[in-house]
């Protein structure tokens, strides 16, 4: 079955959890910190993650592309966003009846033209992991003790536990 939502609703909710771990541990000040003076930020990598999963499901339901973004950088609106997009997902009528056939939309400078599903599988979640690993990068980069687990919520480590040998 073609369920995408799924897959953002439970990626989203880790997002969640960690962006109150990263809150926690360092405070606001990582809202604004990135992996490289070239690259994003942190606020901009979790709001990339909520849109591409926006950009991925609204075409599906014949609905415009929307976006819970906020003018204000702080971990509740944030938090506010992932929620907003969540239930947004989780009310489209996604069915196959709905689907169009090819979605086109920029991706930069470049236009991409893909089959429907082609354009989720191969273009919108590759680009949803990539902001998603973006902010866990960023957060453990900066020392947030996040672990596997606190990204996909399935693995688990006891306390304490390292790689280092």
């Amino acid at each position: 079955m073609f369920d995408p939502v799924r897959l953002f609703d439970h990626y989203l909710r880790q997002l969640q959890h960690m962006l109150t771990v990263i809150e926690q541990q360092a405070g606001s000040a990582l809202l604004l910190a990135r992996l490289h003076e070239d690259m994003l930020p942190l606020l901009n990598q979790v709001r990339a993650a909520a849109n591409f999963a926006l950009r991925g499901c609204c075409p599906f339901a014949g609905q415009p592309v929307v976006s819970f973004d906020s003018e204000l950088d702080t971990f509740n609106t944030l938090q506010v966003q992932i929620i907003q997009t969540m239930a947004h997902l989780n009310a489209l009528p996604l069915t196959l009846d709905n689907m169009p056939t090819e979605i086109a939309e920029q991706a930069g400078f470049k236009e991409v033209r893909l089959p429907a599903k082609d354009f989720v599988w191969l273009y919108i979640v590759p680009n949803f992991f990539f902001h998603l690993n973006m902010v866990y990068a960023i957060a453990r980069h900066h020392g947030v003790p996040l672990s596997k687990q606190d990204y996909d919520g399935f693995h688990g480590y006891p306390s304490g536990f390292s790689f280092d040998i």
